[in-house]
């Protein structure tokens, strides 16, 4: 009996976990100070992943993309998409893009859950070995 429930637990766990979308507000902590810097909307359009800043939190060291260039050079953060192009492959979305706003700069990007409200997002340059990961928490 006991064997019956766990398989059947676990099945539904797994099932529930496949069935998770990142789609919703998370709340970002910066890798190197820990700190909680803003609410990022993730949301769904052509069949992609987006993900904009919606609110700047206390800890928010810039407001405005001075280090962008192009069309992103000086303005504000608030309202400014930061994910893009993201496409779900097995668990994880993958092949998008993130802005890091305080260097300007652009790095490839993929998600993935850490648990039922944690998303592992992973900057990196070509190869995902050389990047480094923020750890997002549902709003």
């Amino acid at each position: 009996m006991l064997r019956q429930f766990s398989f059947i637990f676990f099945t539904l766990l797994s099932l529930s976990l496949c069935a998770q979308t990142p789609v919703g507000i998370w709340k970002n902590l910066d890798d190197t100070d820990g700190k909680e810097k803003s609410h990022i909307e993730i949301y769904e359009e052509n069949g992609m992943l987006k993900g904009k800043v919606i609110k700047l939190l206390p800890a928010a060291t810039i407001t405005k993309c001075a280090a962008c260039k192009g069309v992103n050079k000086g303005k504000n953060l608030v309202g400014m998409d930061i994910l893009w192009g993201l496409r779900k492959k097995d668990n994880r979305w993958d092949n998008g893009q993130i802005l890091d706003p305080k260097k300007g700069k652009i790095y490839d990007c993929s998600i993935e859950f850490d648990g039922p409200d944690k998303l592992k997002v992973r900057g990196y340059l070509k190869l995902s070995i050389f990047g480094r990961t923020q750890i997002w928490y549902r709003v």
